[in-house]
């Protein structure tokens, strides 16, 4: 993470000093601001890497001489059957629509949101799925 984390800083350098070069160069407030707001966040996610680099043991891409299997392993748990994303998309998808053809479609999709978000984060709290 200590690599990533040093890329994120130098990418944010890199935009600031794009920033500065757009600002003065087109005097276009919209871009300048954008370029500020991505140097931001570029920013806060190297910072991040670089502070959790520090509070965990040194991975296998920290190390010049490892090997690609160095970092095999168990990633995560991802649920092999869930249904629950195709509702959240189908409610963004609403939403997303909402902000074109008019805000009453908010109406639909936010119940269609909470509900797939809801069964997603209890998916493994209730029927053949519950932990006993």
């Amino acid at each position: 993470m200590k690599i990533q984390g040093k890329m994120f800083l130098w990418l944010a350098l890199f935009i600031l000093v794009m920033a500065i070069v757009y600002g003065v160069w087109s005097k276009e407030p919209a871009g300048t601001t954008a370029l500020f707001l991505a140097f931001g966040l570029s920013v806060m996610i190297g910072y991040y890497l670089a502070f959790t680099a520090r509070r965990v043991d040194a991975g296998a891409q920290d190390n010049k001489d490892a090997d690609v299997a160095d970092d095999a392993g168990e990633v995560g748990f991802f649920s092999p059957h869930s249904w629950q994303p195709l509702a959240l998309a189908t409610g963004g998808a609403l939403a997303f629509m909402g902000i074109i053809f008019g805000w009453w479609l908010l109406y639909f999709s936010a119940p269609i949101i909470l509900i797939g978000l809801y069964g997603w984060v209890f998916e493994y709290y209730r029927g053949e799925n519950q932990n006993q």
